[in-house]
């Protein structure tokens, strides 16, 4: 048994014995996993703007629901879109998209209960994160498989294109971000790597990988110039059912030198878990566009 393996079980059979604090939780992603360097993750800067206009009073986004037919799909998709305090559809500011997906059996108002854009607005006001947008695309088949469900094509291919067309965005590969929780991080995942071109950034949040990913994913891997290496996260709680095949698809990513963060924090598959996270989600997602912050 590999070293880094028995250090796992310790790790695993101590959180559950003493429980971890939001303090101690970190040391777990630090002593469990080896990173490869993270100089092929280096966020490219990008162009900068005033990102709140002159005078604006606002103290709140505020959501718009879309839905369009696309090609790929025989049913129409819809969507929640937040836009962030102070959104100026006009002004030269372009705003980063996070498309941001819900778990199986939900809809696209999870992230929304779960107070994503309650959370995002505070951070934005206090001046901690560069403003952006929220897309929350609904699954209306979620009992299809990975393969026969056309879904994440759909939302790379289609809805990406109409989002940049009908709101102010930055349509740069580094300005976009896709995440989720459950099934939707197994979307993201999935979707993000085959979709490389255009997601700078991958979020999984209590991921249960598709059956068969572990598989294909070392074929997504070698179609990835090692410059373009998008940023990824997952994270999941110490008593998730789905703990195994996250750690199995994180060894994955190690075995082949793709850099990545790996948390293991207190907690289950629930919404608790996701709801007393969602403030580390979305800074993490920021970073990547911090340099767009302009006082």
């Amino acid at each position: 048994m590999k070293r880094t393996r028995v250090v796992e079980i310790i790790i695993l059979f101590l959180t559950l014995a003493f429980p971890l604090t939001a303090c101690n939780a970190e040391s777990v992603q630090a002593t469990a996993t080896p990173q490869p360097s993270a100089t092929l993750t280096a966020t490219p800067e990008l162009p900068t703007a005033t990102p709140t206009p002159a005078g604006c009073q606002e103290t709140q986004g505020h959501f718009e629901y879309q839905e369009i037919q696309t090609t790929l799909m025989t049913h129409p998709l819809s969507m929640r879109v937040y836009l962030p305090v102070c959104y100026d559809p006009d002004g030269e500011y372009e705003y980063p998209v996070l498309y941001f997906l819900h778990g199986q059996s939900f809809t696209d108002d999870q992230w929304d209960r779960l107070g994503a854009d309650e959370t995002l607005d505070r951070l934005i006001l206090a001046g901690e994160v560069a403003p952006f947008i929220i897309v929350m695309p609904r699954e209306s088949d979620y009992m299809s498989n990975q393969w026969d469900s056309k879904y994440g094509p759909a939302l790379a291919e289609e809805l990406t294109v109409w989002i940049d067309a009908h709101y102010r965005t930055c349509t740069d590969r580094a300005c976009r971000a896709i995440g989720g929780l459950s099934r939707g991080a197994a979307w993201a995942m999935r979707t993000g790597l085959i979709y490389w071109e255009t997601f700078g950034t991958i979020g999984t949040h209590s991921l249960a990988p598709f059956r068969g990913d572990f598989n294909e994913a070392p074929f997504w891997f070698k179609k990835i110039p090692e410059e373009q290496l998008p940023r990824i996260w997952i994270d999941i709680g110490v008593l998730d059912v789905n703990l195994d095949a996250a750690n199995t698809f994180e060894m994955r990513l190690t075995k082949y030198r793709i850099p990545h963060e790996w948390h293991i924090y207190p907690g289950t598959h629930n919404e608790d878990y996701w709801q007393a996270h969602v403030e580390d989600y979305l800074r993490w997602y920021a970073e990547s566009w911090k340099e767009r912050l302009k006082s």
